[in-house]
């Protein structure tokens, strides 16, 4: 069992940190609104510090999960950053998604205090975070996937390394750009369903099992249909994601039509007030 850090006590940090102190690894936890640390405390055990670097301290392998990559320096740099705290030798595992360019920028700096780092972003949602059933896609050198991996495990369906540092953001990007025209038709299929009077129920178990099945299709149609959007990540938050997509195509010279689309139509939710619903509320955009 490892010695570990955790840093940012999200909707998704909170339940993967619990699987760490489930499987019995040393849990020091750390987040920017203290309550939320006492209260994950008080449910699994461990520790929590007042800052990175006191987390950090004496851990093997030190996790973060936080907002975006303002939130990772801040986390991980100054004086009171994870780094400062960190001993040579241990692994910072950054399971936020962020630029491949803050990515690269942070793995340098680790490297120049003889630390491990790993960028491993995680999709399953908030679900697959509470059952511990993520997907996880790494970047790094090989030996620090190996260190990495065994904790991972806690809360990971598939963790897997995608190829050196920046690679698992690259990964990331590849699943946004994916559930992003995923999601957008599915919303016009049961959209299209309900004009044309038919029960989206009905519809959606006969065509689920053949090509047009998926997640989204199967776990989201019933809350789509009753215009429930609390289930799952935010439309602030995919726009986050998608912002990050469309500026790598730029660098790489890719075309993503349909994803800068999508990207303006959640845009569309973000004006109705939106912000906070999750993905599956692009259907609230088109008629009844």
């Amino acid at each position: 069992m490892a010695k570990v850090a955790f840093l940012g006590l999200g909707v998704i940090g909170f339940p993967m940190a619990g699987h760490l102190a489930a499987a019995g690894h040393q849990v020091t936890v750390y987040n920017r609104s203290g309550a939320k640390a006492e209260a994950w405390v008080a449910r699994h055990g461990g520790a929590h510090a007042p800052t990175p670097r006191q987390a950090a301290e004496g851990a093997d392998l030190v996790l973060c999960c936080v907002g975006n990559d303002d939130d990772l320096r801040q986390v991980c740099l100054g004086p009171d950053g994870a780094f400062a705290g960190m001993a040579r030798g241990a692994v910072l595992v950054d399971h936020t998604t962020v630029s491949a360019q803050v990515t690269r920028e942070l793995a340098q700096v680790a490297a120049q205090s003889g630390l491990g780092y790993v960028d491993a972003p995680v999709s399953g949602g908030q679900a697959g975070a509470e059952n511990g059933q993520l997907s996880v896609m790494c970047g790094g050198t090989q030996a620090d996937f190996d260190r990495a991996a065994p904790v991972i495990d806690a809360y990971a369906k598939i963790c897997r390394r995608m190829g050196e540092v920046g690679a698992g953001q690259m990964t990331k990007m590849c699943n946004q750009i994916a559930i992003a025209g995923l999601v957008q038709g599915l919303a016009e299929s049961l959209a299209f369903a309900r004009k044309a009077g038919l029960d989206v129920t009905d519809v959606v178990e006969v065509i689920s099992q053949g090509a047009a099945g998926s997640w989204q299709m199967v776990n989201r149609h019933a809350t789509m249909d009753r215009g429930e959007f609390e289930h799952g990540f935010a439309v602030d938050w995919m726009r986050k994601d998608l912002a990050i997509c469309l500026q790598a195509a730029d660098q790489l010279g890719a075309v993503l039509p349909v994803t800068a689309l999508v990207d303006q139509f959640y845009k569309d939710v973000q004006l109705m007030g939106g912000g906070r619903w999750d993905t599956s509320s692009l259907i609230a955009r088109l008629p009844r």
